[in-house]
């Protein structure tokens, strides 16, 4: 049996391309789900025992303020990384 030369196989089989994109936005989602769930719990345990002493409007803001800015940080990298893309119409 003759074995193969793996760079030749290597160069046949093409990996399909990563879709960045859509990758990142689902690692967003998985962090700031869990970001969620985590001020979630900590915010039912602190009612429960009865130390609320946090004002109603701060808790949306603790939630979902930190989840939204790494999303629009997210769009603003893409967009400064987009600029170092060249114009191909030449």
């Amino acid at each position: 049996m003759m074995m193969q030369n793996r760079r030749f196989n290597l160069e046949r089989e093409k990996a399909p391309p990563i879709n960045w994109r859509r990758g990142m936005i689902r690692l967003w989602i998985l962090a700031s789900a869990a970001w969620i769930m985590g001020w979630s719990l900590y915010f039912a345990i602190e009612f429960i025992n009865g130390e609320t002493r946090q004002e109603l409007l701060s808790i949306p803001v603790v939630l979902f303020g930190p989840p939204l800015a790494l999303f629009l940080f997210g769009l603003a990298t893409r967009w400064a990384f987009r600029g170092f893309e060249t114009d191909e119409q030449a």
